[in-house]
């Protein structure tokens, strides 16, 4: 018989730390390993203290469920701090052991596991001799041998193998799951696996599974991904999977995967975002609430999840595109990398550069709505910072672009709202481009872009604080948004046209930290602070302005400003920088 003995490295070092929490993944852990001991023919004689204790008909039924369970435990704390994680150390033995007529048992085969179980490292698995010979060809894995080692109270040494859990994998393929290996899609492609259920409470299967087809559908509404749907992801429910495999059998550049936990009253969710081709680790985090309003904790995750991870999928598709050869590039690719050049100074060349690169996607694909758009887009950092050599046939041009981006992409909410605010904006037709992000909402609710640039329809069309509840929405759904320009600067102007010039001032200054030269925050800069009675700091601003932009006046200013619905809001506008020192 096998002998499976396992138990939790560090363990009072972790009650320590934070007794509540050890004991909730205690549990958890203690579920995931009845699940494995039992999908995998064994029984579980016994989970004393932090120790389990497990016997199977054969040795590699034991060593599958070890490496399982490492593989399943380890996922599941991807996000937890590394002096937090509970990881336990596993021996498998094979020999006789007695049985007691209350089930359980004792005998050397026991007392030799639970050796072998000490010199296995936390997260590790280790066997004996006996049971390498027993396994060969029936699991697959690299073993490296620690020697014969002397046991307490054992006679003579026991040979001991150290099993590499992160190169083993099962022999036979899993059988229903489609082994017609698929092409990477074109697009960024993402698998949303199940989540595992680490309660140990089946009832909360129902919350894991309903979290997970809230999270593919908000995923699948974003046309710049192709999401797997359910049907093809839930196959794997259940079962430890290997990450790059599930690429490879779905065709997918993405995988999230991720676990939740009932402690108490509260649930935790963890979610991870991997590189299927890589296995690297690109986004993780964990998420926690109360269970007693359990569908609006989902709708909260949901949002949180889905506003995380598309920032990261085109930071990773950027990266990626960026290290391809010139030659192998297609439209997809030179989009990415005309995005790269747009995000990355926001000067006139870069701008300039991105262009270019969005023009080369036209040309390879005249039917590529996303590069019509942020073509267009170009010419809104022109219009802002006084770039524009012929201002008319430029704005005629950005009109041209955003309105065949959105006849192509009609129900993209990236094209509608990207094209809605160049609308609204550089061409000044507000009531079109309040139409597009709006519908840009309707179709994508999960989508930050339209929360920020639809702050800014609110502020031209002078409703202030409907632009900042915008801003906070637009914050929620992306947390991690690094851009203090996306975040702040309509911020700074909601509340400078709502009169709480101090805040406003304050909004505009965090833009300056992140970037100095950043016209549009330092007019509303100059501007607020004049009003609140700063003279000195308003000063400076426009000084700098001044600078960037010389022939910038207070007549002038219109032309760089949006459309603004209330003429008593572009006349404080104009006051506050006559009084910064504008010229006339």
């Amino acid at each position: 018989m096998a002998i499976l003995a396992a138990d939790a490295a560090g363990y009072s070092r972790l009650m320590a730390a934070d007794e509540s929490m050890t004991v909730a993944a205690l549990d958890a852990a203690r579920a995931v390993f009845r699940t494995q001991i039992e999908a995998n023919q064994g029984r579980v004689i016994d989970m004393a203290g932090d120790s389990v204790l497990a016997v199977f008909e054969t040795a590699a039924g034991a060593t599958l469920a070890a490496l399982k369970i490492q593989r399943q435990l380890e996922a599941a704390c991807g996000s937890v701090a590394e002096q937090y994680r509970m990881r336990f150390r596993i021996g498998v033995h094979l020999g006789d052991v007695i049985e007691k007529a209350d089930g359980s048992v004792y005998g050397d085969g026991v007392n030799i596991a639970a050796r072998l179980q000490g010199l296995a490292t936390p997260g590790g698995i280790t066997i004996s001799d006996v049971v390498r010979g027993a396994v060969r060809g029936k699991v697959r894995a690299d073993f490296q041998d620690q020697g014969e080692r002397a046991v307490k109270n054992i006679d003579g040494p026991v040979r001991a193998f150290r099993v590499m859990p992160d190169l083993a994998y099962e022999t036979k393929p899993t059988p229903d799951v489609v082994r017609n290996t698929p092409s990477i899609h074109d697009k960024p492609s993402i698998a949303v696996l199940p989540f595992q259920n680490m309660s140990g409470e089946p009832e909360q299967e129902y919350f894991a599974d309903g979290m997970v087809e809230e999270i593919i559908t908000a995923l699948s509404r974003m046309r710049s991904l192709f999401v797997i749907a359910r049907n093809s992801s839930f196959v794997y429910k259940g079962r430890a999977v290997d990450v790059k495999q599930v690429g490879r059998d779905l065709g997918v550049r993405y995988v999230l995967e991720g676990s939740v936990r009932k402690a108490g009253n509260r649930v935790r969710i963890t979610g991870q975002l991997v590189d299927a081709e890589t296995g690297a680790h690109i986004w993780a985090d964990r998420f926690e609430g109360e269970l007693e309003d359990i569908f609006d904790l989902q709708d909260q995750i949901t949002t949180s999840v889905v506003g995380a991870i598309a920032p990261k999928v085109e930071q990773a598709e950027i990266y990626r595109a960026k290290h391809k050869r010139t030659e192998s590039l297609d439209a997809y690719d030179y989009l990415l990398r005309g995005l790269a050049s747009f995000y990355r100074s926001g000067n006139r060349e870069a701008i300039a550069e991105a262009l270019g690169l969005f023009e080369r996607a036209i040309e390879l694909d005249p039917e590529y709505a996303s590069a019509y758009a942020m073509a267009a887009m170009c010419y809104a950092p022109r219009k802002a910072n006084g770039w524009m050599t012929d201002p008319q046939s430029e704005r005629a041009e950005a009109e041209r672009l955003a309105r065949r981006s959105v006849v192509l992409g009609k129900d993209d909410a990236f094209v509608l709202v990207t094209s809605g605010w160049v609308l609204a904006y550089v061409v000044q037709d507000l009531d079109a481009g309040a139409t597009f992000v709006d519908r840009a909402m309707t179709l994508n609710p999960n989508l930050a872009n339209c929360y920020w640039w639809g702050a800014w329809i609110k502020i031209w069309l002078g409703e202030p604080e409907e632009a900042i509840a915008r801003v906070k929405r637009a914050m929620r759904l992306s947390p991690l948004e690094p851009s203090k320009a996306v975040i702040q600067n309509p911020s700074a102007h909601a509340h400078f046209f709502a009169d709480r010039f101090d805040e406003a001032s304050l909004q505009a200054a965090i833009v300056l930290q992140d970037n100095p030269n950043f016209q549009t925050a330092l007019r509303i800069h100059a501007a607020s602070s004049a009003l609140a009675g700063r003279l000195s700091d308003a000063q400076k601003s426009v000084a700098r302005l001044r600078e960037l932009n010389p022939t910038l006046r207070v007549s002038n200013l219109k032309d760089v400003l949006g459309p603004y619905r209330r003429a008593e809001d572009i006349a404080k506008y104009q006051e506050g920088l006559r009084q910064a020192g504008l010229p006339e």
